[in-house]
């Protein structure tokens, strides 16, 4: 028996929901652990490397849909950002765009796993094209709330972090990978979501 949970448009099945709530708090666990570098007002975190598990497992969909669970958590207060912060303060901050690019990370690398999903290498281009989005967005928003350049931005809140994201990349979607085929063999993911 299949249950779903039916809205206007969308029904989510109750394993679908399941799958989202529990990829959301992997996110919530994950993401406030972060060290802040003296180079940047950017803190290192386990945030990106959540989203990529998240949408190396779930695809676009459902990732996105965790995704934005979790940012509308930290965003009431939830102390689920980076350094266990929340608040409309931190969102709307000068870290607050690369939270919110990791939406188009998700939307991004999430069409990928779902469309190229098979093919590790489109993958991980999906991968990074996502975490491009996810820079620019930041990086954009850095240097509009420190009043810098888009370079001097791009020094402060990216180029430290380019080494860590490619092994934080390469780790979850190794991982998610796996996962992501289990689920999608047992009956718990379509692989169209």
């Amino acid at each position: 028996m299949n249950q779903t949970i039916s809205g206007t448009k969308h029904s989510f099945t109750v394993k679908q929901l399941a799958l989202i709530g529990l990829m959301a708090a992997v996110i919530c666990v994950l993401g406030p652990f972060a060290l802040q570098i003296p180079v940047s007002p950017v803190p290192i975190s386990l945030g990106t490397l959540a989203i990529y598990f998240v949408i190396s497992v779930l695809g676009m969909k459902l990732g996105t849909i965790s995704v934005l669970i979790y940012i509308l958590l930290g965003l009431v207060g939830v102390p689920v950002f980076a350094g266990f912060t929340a608040g409309p303060g931190k969102l709307f901050g000068p870290t607050g765009g690369y939270i919110i690019g990791y939406i188009l990370l998700a939307l991004i690398s999430g069409f990928f796993v779902d469309r190229f999903g098979k093919r590790i290498p489109l993958y991980l281009l999906g991968m990074i094209l996502g975490t491009a989005a996810c820079y620019l967005l930041g990086t954009l928003w850095l240097a509009f709330q420190l009043d810098k350049t888009f370079l001097q931005a791009l020094s402060l809140g990216v180029i430290p972090y380019i080494p860590g994201d490619i092994v934080k990349l390469i780790l979850a979607t190794a991982v998610g990978f796996q996962i992501r085929k289990r689920l999608l063999k047992a009956g718990l993911l379509s692989g169209n979501e």
